[in-house]
């Protein structure tokens, strides 16, 4: 038998990708989304610079990209969720279509360019929500803007204390030069400015680095120093790449934009395992591209992450991917001998 959740999936398959993705928001704001009523497992209970967090699985940014859903993925099962990409100002983003399915790969193609209303907006949902769960704020720069460091130290000034963590996204290839922002001398000046905005602002969270799957060998100690200089909490590995394997088979498979999903998974995994080895304990280290299983975020544990996200996943297995995917990586960590998320980490 074919479940609610499932035929909604293959309808909503039929649709043009972004179309379909507004409406699954919709619902989810009016309340139709899945919930999850599993009871929490314990061994999944873990803490990512010091957030508590009920399970180790999160959505990784540009599902909910204005914060307006935030506390209904929570209620799916994730055990904390990134909204964002916001800017300062609103921006529409890249012309339409920019957002392609590759079911053949398991892959989604977007070039979306950080579309969002803004930050006021954004900051206007993250009020209103109940204070519940972990939620962080993923910032970025207009495509326009003459001073991108600005950009960045407004999102974070404008939202301070409306999220429990922040994300510093200078990874997306959608934005042009944004990832200019990586190299070692730009990445100082943008996150020392981010500190001393810090320094002045009331309270605490952890505040995270979004890099690119892309980088040399060469790059990763240069970023990882960076970090540690100006006080980040950890960094999240990866955004979407640029590179087009030769495992693709959809026709779409050259389309321009930030490939994600599974052909994602090897290549960012194994970039995750560099960054903890450079990072030797001294930095949290979130995993992101291609998770879709219990297996997947179980090896990205190994590889150094205290935690996952995921989103492309989502497009083809829909909202009971989550629950399913606690109880995968509950028995792993039992079958081989782990208490604890936190006893898998770095494992590998």
């Amino acid at each position: 038998m074919i479940s609610a959740h499932d035929a909604t999936t293959a309808l909503l398959r039929r649709l043009d990708p972004e179309t379909a993705h507004g409406w699954v928001v919709r619902g989810l704001a009016m309340g139709l989304g899945p919930v999850d009523r599993t009871p929490p497992d314990p061994i999944l209970k873990t803490s990512l610079a010091g957030l508590a967090l009920s399970n180790a699985i999160g959505l990784a940014a540009g599902f909910d990209k204005n914060a307006a859903v935030a506390a209904q993925m929570l209620r799916a099962g994730f055990g904390f969720v990134e909204c964002g990409t916001a800017t300062p100002r609103p921006q529409a983003g890249n012309p339409r279509p920019r957002l392609f399915r590759l079911p053949e790969d398991g892959a989604v193609i977007n070039r979306l360019g950080f579309n969002n209303a803004g930050q006021s907006a954004f900051a206007a949902a993250l009020a209103s929500r109940p204070k519940t769960g972990v939620v962080g704020a993923n910032i970025g720069a207009n495509k326009e803007s003459t001073d991108r460091i600005a950009d960045y130290v407004s999102g974070l000034k404008r939202l301070w204390g409306l999220a429990d963590y922040f994300t510093v996204n200078v990874s997306s290839p959608n934005t042009p030069g944004l990832r200019d922002l990586q190299a070692r001398g730009a990445l100082d000046d943008l996150l020392g400015a981010l500190a001393e905005a810090r320094a002045e602002l009331p309270g605490d969270a952890p505040i995270f680095l979004k890099v690119a799957p892309d980088l040399d060998d060469s790059e990763i100690g240069g970023i990882v120093e960076a970090a540690l200089a100006h006080g980040l909490a950890g960094l999240i590995v990866s955004n979407t790449t640029l590179a087009r394997p030769d495992s693709l088979k959809s026709p779409l498979k050259a389309e321009a934009g930030g490939l994600s999903g599974a052909p994602l998974m090897g290549t960012s995994t194994r970039l995750l395992a560099e960054f903890y080895a450079a990072a030797a304990g001294r930095l949290a280290l979130i995993g992101v591209g291609g998770v879709a299983s219990g297996a997947d975020a179980y090896a990205k544990l190994r590889a150094g992450a205290s935690a996952v996200q995921l989103y492309s996943a989502l497009v083809y297995a829909g909202p009971g991917l989550v629950p399913r995917l606690k109880r995968e990586l509950a028995a792993a960590l039992r079958a081989d001998g782990f208490a604890s998320v936190a006893q898998a980490v770095g494992a590998r």
